[in-house]
């Protein structure tokens, strides 16, 4: 027995060991990370060169399951809640009516391609109808590019939020399909519907507020903080199961709301919360990439493509237009939020349902379902950033790269910062520091001093200084490399800034441009802000006259504090597709052709 065990440990630990280190050889090729995992699972498994025989749906839908709790809770803890005010209601309405419309275009490839009767079909739509929230957040934060903070925000939080409704999709076309639907169908599915979401919020948002109590107030040792946290969700999750509600939801929202509060030891929670989720994440493609047999594959592998090719192509745009519908989106966001709709373990996952519900062709199902996953994380996951650059939604950099590390100082709003002095920075080359920000700490070629004793900073230099969290990209500007101003940069960010506190009139004296009415008083930043609404992102633009008004940076409160003028108008957000029309197009054919 000890010696089985010692065979089991040892396989399970190469295997995790073996994803790691395949990590290194993804971010050379440029593959997606997730796909990698999958891929691993898949040689391991008993078509693979591994040989090992995993067929227990049951144990692979419970790791699943506990590892898709603990992304979402990360997930959350990540997401902060200006990106949600930003970006709840279109996210609502691709979590709501963007899966429903997915699930049921999904149908009909699943019907004339597969076979597979009409309730099958609209089961199988709604197995690969949610995006997957490891894979977008993966992509998103790890992947080497900065999307525009609408776009992003809009994804980040569709994706934590879309697997209850698709979840329960599944269940219900499960029950239809396996004899337990009936007069009461349509009851059960509108009671079940909103007994599953009003719990799981009413019990994310006592579960976090719990969640930060017991983190605060217990005393609990520090090492044991993260732990408690992530413990304390699972608990979430598995109780709001219990009692009807999704403990998907409940676990997301309280990893929101621990996320954005003000937590004791935050950096510690933070480095754990990253750890427990990539391993979480490796164990889940892992365990799934096993369960899979490759060697059933080749009779599906042309309706499994023709799935995905519908999935990505037709259904996923179609979706997220009707859902975007209503909101300020223009073309090119709308088409990139279209593209990014990776599928991956949430899929699998569900695609699991049937098999452990004992339908006949419930491995037919997993079967499609995983061929699609992996179109969707080689094809869509391979070209998000080059897809990002096209449509213009990438922000370049402003800054080069920083060396910056933190240690957080309990019961203080200060942070202790060390940067590493870089040749090309601003400080090498003579810039003085803030007043604020004074070094107390540099060492220099392997030797301590006091900040104070040091009259001239040096390349290579690590300094350590006190600063509050919202002074730090200030700091980073004078410590990052220089950074290159490339065309694409002045195209996105304008020619040359302007002072966002000018009057609107004196903008137009200057560059004789006609003001629009009532805005002769207020300042560019004022005027932006109330054109633009509630919410402006990094690279929102204005046309006026002949010029083009560009936001360059953000402060507290979404107010705009840097402003970039084009002296002719870009094309950064010129349509680059002939689709995805915005309401007020829409609106505008419609008043055409009424007057017709």
């Amino acid at each position: 027995m000890i010696e089985s065990l010692n065979i089991t440990l040892l396989v399970l630990s190469g295997l995790v060991t073996l994803s790691i280190f395949s990590s290194l050889l993804s971010f050379r090729v440029g593959a997606p990370l997730l796909l990698v995992f999958l891929a691993v699972g898949l040689l391991a498994g008993e078509d693979g060169l591994g040989g090992i025989r995993f067929d227990d749906v049951g144990t692979a839908y419970a790791i699943g399951t506990v590892a898709l709790a603990i992304v979402l809770f990360d997930a959350g803890f990540h997401t902060p809640f200006k990106s949600v005010r930003q970006a709840a209601l279109p996210s609502l309405s691709l979590a709501s009516v963007g899966v429903v419309l997915t699930a049921a275009l999904v149908a009909v490839p699943g019907h004339y391609l597969l076979g597979l009767d009409w309730p099958q079909g609209l089961l199988l739509g709604a197995i690969v109808a949610s995006t997957d929230a490891a894979a977008v957040f993966f992509l998103l934060r790890v992947g080497g590019i900065h999307v525009r903070d609408r776009v992003r925000s809009i994804l980040e939080v569709e994706s934590g939020s879309n697997d209850p409704m698709a979840i329960f999709l599944t269940i219900v076309m499960i029950r239809v399909l396996t004899g337990g639907g009936g007069d009461d169908l349509v009851t059960f599915i509108l009671g079940h519907l909103a007994m599953e979401v009003v719990i799981g919020l009413i019990a994310g948002l006592g579960g976090g507020t719990l969640i930060i109590a017991a983190v605060n107030r217990l005393g609990i040792e520090r090492g044991l903080l993260p732990v408690a946290a992530l413990s304390m969700a699972l608990m979430l999750m598995a109780a709001t199961a219990l009692i009807g509600g999704s403990g998907f939801l409940a676990v997301y929202v309280a990893g929101l709301l621990a996320g954005n509060a003000r937590l004791a030891a935050p950096d510690t929670m933070r480095r754990f919360q990253d750890a427990a989720s990539w391993l979480a994440q490796i164990a889940m493609f892992l365990a799934l990439g096993l369960l899979a047999t490759p060697s059933q594959f080749p009779p599906l592998i042309l309706p499994s493509l023709g799935v995905a090719f519908v999935l990505m192509f037709v259904a996923r745009p179609v979706a997220v237009w009707v859902g975007l519908l209503p909101f300020r989106m223009n073309r090119n966001e709308t088409a990139f939020v279209a593209w990014i709709g990776l599928r991956g373990a949430v899929s699998i996952l569900l695609s699991i349902l049937p098999m452990v519900a004992g339908m006949e062709n419930g491995r037919l199902f997993f079967n499609v379902t995983f061929m699609v996953v992996l179109v969707s994380l080689a094809l869509q996951g391979w070209t998000i950033a080059p897809v990002a650059r096209w449509l213009g939604q990438v922000v370049p950099r402003r800054i080069g790269p920083v060396e910056r590390v933190e240690l957080e100082i309990p019961g203080t709003r200060h942070e202790l910062v060390s940067y590493r002095i870089v040749p090309d920075s601003l400080v090498a080359r003579g810039h003085k520091l803030p007043s604020w920000a004074r070094p107390s700490l540099v060492v220099r070629d392997g030797h301590s001093f006091l900040g104070a004793s040091m009259h001239a900073l040096k390349p290579g230099d690590l300094v350590w200084l006190f600063a509050r969290p919202e002074r730090l990209s200030q700091l980073d500007r004078l410590f990052a490399s220089h950074a290159d101003a490339a065309e694409a940069d002045r195209q996105f960010f304008g020619d040359f800034p302007i002072d966002p506190h000018a009057r609107m009139s004196d903008l137009g004296l200057l560059y004789g441009l006609a003001m629009p009415p009532d805005s002769q008083d207020v300042t560019v930043a004022q005027w932006m802000r109330e054109t633009l609404g509630s919410y402006p992102g990094i690279g929102d633009r204005v046309g006026l006259g002949e010029v083009e008004l560009i936001v360059r940076a953000l402060g507290p409160h979404d107010a705009i504090t840097e402003i970039g003028l084009a002296t002719e108008p870009t094309e950064i957000d010129k349509p680059k597709l002939p689709l995805f029309p915005s309401g007020r197009e829409v609106r505008a054919r419609i008043r055409r052709w009424l007057r017709r």
